[in-house]
Order: structure tokens, then sequence, then C-alpha cells
């Protein structure tokens, strides 16, 4: 067990909360998913389903003005597409009005005072880490004139900025969010996706979290190590409202998800959306759920990927070769072998007759039966890859090339080239071989070897499809860390689309399945896709380095 799962089996031991197990999993409607969301998810949604408890959703919606239903759904949907359950579906919203109740309390009790400084003087107050901040001039206020002003703020008669409501804790206190932290600042220019212009003051995150954890009945709150310098912040608050000794949600912390070439940051990837630097939250390159789905990841593999990386309180980075490793490892014993030309040249086999055609048939897996076998038509012309052919050729070379080289076509016959027409400016345009008749594939005759098997489509029958080549979207290694702008960091490479030629099988391919390209890589059929138009992204190279560094 993680150590987050050692703290809930000995909570459980001690009859901890009755022995009820609580989670739930809190995103801010404000962007897409990604795969350091999905670390969380796994690990909420996983405590609950292991220890018999609950896991709920709850909507973060305390801040209208990046928030929208668009994200909403988008997030319930990869949830859901992980293969998560939810008990119920909750948002801080729920708790408005016992937040704002609650704030009304703290006033009375003079804990809290409406402050009319500046956010930039504020700031400038609160000091530093190794010095004391100031009271704010506004701190001693009466209790009556804090509650007319603040009354004031909900009617929206204040504007925007002029006023927020502050905790009165500790100026000089050396963690620096109990320098009398905001609960409440005014939005009244964004309407809530849910609550419409009811409310005018709104709950930051470190006064809503808390208290709606203790509302809802959350046991165990676990969350990302920069919040460990907000936890005592967090149990501040309920301490104010809640007895000792009665039930009380805890906050535990695990570190968050780094990974190499890849940036985790809404706003940086906000940005990439709306300056057009990506095609959208669902680029292929995007470390998005939706991203990663379109780029033909499983939620088995993503969460596969997830164990694999564990949790625990050391921050560190990932290299995303685990990640590729971990869906070449799944698809390489699930997707069907199809042969799919790049760069294609025509073949002609001079021998084998104009008029005839006859059906090939190959395993989609060689070697596991059990997976089906596809047809390929085959013929006189055939399209293979450019490089598959030499005019001239070392030693070294065992593919096509003049001379006398025996060749195998995949799953078919033994062929020798013999010869090549060129255009005006020397590209090769068509190449020309022989064929053994007697030497197809599983016949008694099919066994000879030879040093080099190449990969062919049937002339007439080919499909012609768009293939999008995706790399990793960023240059270097960590673009956090690197001092220049995230945007001059992009992978100019990071998207390469050629035209291929398909084998016929791939005609009734459905949208989301899987293939390996033989020689190429594996991929999946893209959501552009149709039957006019078939196109494919490429989910992983062949070529795994993860399994060297292991």
């Amino acid at each position: 067990m993680n150590f987050i799962e050692e703290i809930v089996a000995k909570d459980l031991q001690e009859g901890k909360n009755d022995g009820r197990i609580q989670t739930r999993f809190p995103p801010e409607p404000n962007g897409y998913l990604h795969i350091g969301h999905v670390k969380a998810i796994c690990l909420d949604f996983g405590i609950a389903e292991q220890f018999g408890g609950v896991c709920n959703l709850r909507f973060d919606d305390t801040n209208p003005v990046k928030e929208d239903v668009e994200y909403v759904d988008s997030i319930t949907n990869d949830i859901a597409w992980l293969g998560f359950k939810w008990g119920h579906i909750y948002y801080a919203s729920d708790y408005f009005d016992q937040l704002y109740e609650l704030a009304i309390r703290f006033i009375k009790e003079g804990k809290a005072y409406v402050d009319e400084q500046t956010a930039e003087q504020i700031a400038q107050q609160k000091g530093t880490p190794t010095e004391p901040g100031q009271n704010s001039p506004y701190r001693d206020r009466p209790i009556e004139e804090n509650l007319r002003l603040f009354e004031a703020m909900q009617r929206g008669e204040i504007e925007d900025g002029k006023m927020v409501l502050r905790a009165k804790i500790d100026m000089a206190n050396p963690n620096m969010h109990f320098r009398d932290p905001i609960m409440y600042r005014i939005i009244t220019t964004h309407p809530h996706h849910r609550t419409g212009t009811k409310w005018k003051v709104y709950p930051m995150y470190d006064f809503a979290h808390g208290q709606s954890d203790y509302f809802e009945g959350v046991t165990h709150s676990i969350c990302t190590l920069e919040f460990v310098v907000h936890r005592p912040l967090y149990d501040y608050f309920i301490d104010q409202f809640v007895p000792q000794g009665e039930y009380r949600p805890h906050q535990y912390e695990f570190n968050r998800l780094n990974i190499t070439y890849t940036v985790m940051s809404k706003r940086k990837m906000l940005q990439l959306v709306k300056e057009g630097l990506v095609a959208g939250w669902d680029d292929p390159r995007m470390p998005t759920v939706c991203g990663l789905r379109r780029r033909g990841y499983t939620p088995e593999a993503i969460r596969s990927f997830i164990d694999k990386i564990g949790y625990t309180k050391v921050e560190g980075m990932i290299d995303v070769g685990l990640l590729e490793h971990t869906i070449r490892e799944q698809l390489k014993e699930k997707a069907p072998r199809v042969c799919a030309i790049f760069d294609p040249v025509r073949l002609v086999i001079t021998n084998y007759p104009a008029d005839k055609k006859e059906t090939i048939v190959a395993e989609n897996i060689d070697g596991i039966a059990e997976l089906g076998t596809r047809e390929m038509p085959f013929g006189r012309e055939l399209w293979i890859e450019r490089d598959d052919f030499r005019e001239e050729a070392d030693k070294n070379f065992f593919r096509l090339s003049p001379g006398g080289r025996e060749v195998r076509l995949k799953n078919a016959y033994i062929i020798q080239a013999t010869g090549c027409d060129k255009d005006a400016q020397g590209r090769v345009t068509t190449v020309y071989a022989t064929y053994d008749e007697l030497s197809k594939s599983g016949t008694e005759g099919g066994n000879r070897k030879t040093k080099a098997t190449i990969n062919w489509v049937d002339t007439d029958t080919a499909l012609d499809a768009e293939v999008r080549l995706y790399d990793r979207l960023f240059a270097v290694e960590d673009p956090s860390a690197d001092e220049r702008d995230f945007r001059e960091l992009l992978n100019p490479d990071s998207l390469k689309v050629v035209n291929c030629k398909l084998e016929s099988s791939l005609a009734k391919a459905q949208k989301q399945d899987h293939f390996q390209f033989l020689k190429q890589g594996y991929f999946v059929v893209d959501d552009d896709s149709t039957a006019e138009h078939l196109v494919f992204n490429r989910t992983a190279s062949l070529k795994d380095n993860w399994q060297k560094k292991a």
C-alpha cells in the first residue's frame, strides 16, 4: 500500500469516523482535465473502492469569471471514460448560503473584517517569510460596520475590487497564509453558471474548501503537496465552528505529477489553445485526458501508468517514455497489424498475370491465431515504400535492388527486382520485379527464407488516408524550468501530416479503433475520420527506449 492507503487502513482499524470512508475529487470547472488530475482521480476514487467507501465529485465553482458548463461536461465525461463512478455530484455553490452565514458568524465574533485596500496594498503589507506583515488600517473597524459593508457587498452596492472580507488571524505568523487571508471578494461582472446573479460575493478557495468538505462529510481530503502550507489554515477555519472531539475532515498531501516534455499548468494550456498553437484542448499533443484519448491512449493504459509511478511525499519528474511504454505494451497485444505505405512507389511484377487477382489471408497479429485473420487483395501492381528499393545498394542493404537479391512480400511471394523507371529529375517512379510462383507464404514452397520482408498494398484496392504523426509538444525536457517563454520551447516537428496508402481491410475501421502499421507505429482512427476521408493519429512509435533505460 502507498502511504495514503496505510493512513486510511489505520484509521479504519482504530474506528475513526465510525469506520466511514469518504473522499472527493474537487476540480475547478475552468479547464479540461489533464493527466496530472488523473493521478488524483485514481487515488480519490481508488481509496473509496479499495476500502468500501464513497467518492463524490465536487466542482469548486467559486470563480464565475473563469468557469463554464463546457468544462463541467468535459470533466464528468473524462472521469466516466476513465472507468470511475462517483457517489454524488456536488458543487461548492451548493454551500454558498452556509458559507455566507459562516462568514457573518466570523464577523460577529470579531474574526473577520472588511478591507478597502487595493490588492497591491494588501500584498505589500503581508510582509515576507522572514519579516512580519503590517495590520490593515481597517482591521479594527467596528463589527457593526463590517456587517453593514459585507451585506452591501452582497447586495451589489460595492464595485468589484473595492472591498474584500479578510479573516483576522495574525499578521506576524510565519505561515504567510495566516496573515489575514481573504475570505470573500466581489464579482458582479460575470453571472455564475448555476446561481446566476444571486451572489455578488464569492468565497476564496481556502475558506470554501475545508468547510465544503465538512458539510459534505468527507473523511480524507486528499490533495497535492503544494497545499501542505494551506493545511493549518484548513484546520483553523474548521476549528472556529466545529467543537473539539466531533467529526472533522483531515487533509493529506501527495506528490503531483510532472512529466518530461510537457507542461501541466492549465494557464499555459489555455494560452496554447487560445493562441492557436495547438488545435484545441483535445489536440493529441496535449496532456489533457481528451487529448490522450484522441491520440489513442486507453483508460487501462493511463491507469496502469499511474499505478507504476505511485504516490510519495517527494516531488519528481517522470520520463514521458514510461507513459509511451505503457500504451505500447498494451497495444502490442491487441492492435491488429496492417500495411500502410507512407511514401509509395509503384511495383510491377512483370511475370504475374495482368488479369489475375488473388486473396492473401494474413493473421491480424502474427502468432496469435485467436485474434483472427484479414484478407488482402493481391495483383500484378502494388504500392511499396520508396526506401525499400535502391537502384544501387551496398552489401548492408537487404531489401529490393537489381542483381538477384530475393525479398519476401509480407504474407505473400518472394520477388527479385529487375529494374526501374525514373522521371526527369531522376526520381524512381516504378520498380519492376519478378516473383516465384511457388514461394507463397503458407504453402509447401513458402518456407524459403530471405534476409528481408517488405510491406505492400494492392494498387487497385488501396485506400487513401491522412496520417498525423504526433510527437512531443516541447523540444526541451523540462519546459517549466527553462527561463525562456514556454511558447518558444515548442517542438516544431510535433506534428507532421502524410498521405499514405492503406490496405483495403481498413475500410470498415471505426473511430478509436487501434492498429499497428507495420514498421511505422501504433495508430488510432481519429474523430475527424469519415468513410470518404480516413484520418489516423499516431499513438506511439514502435521504438521503445524505456525498457532499455529500465
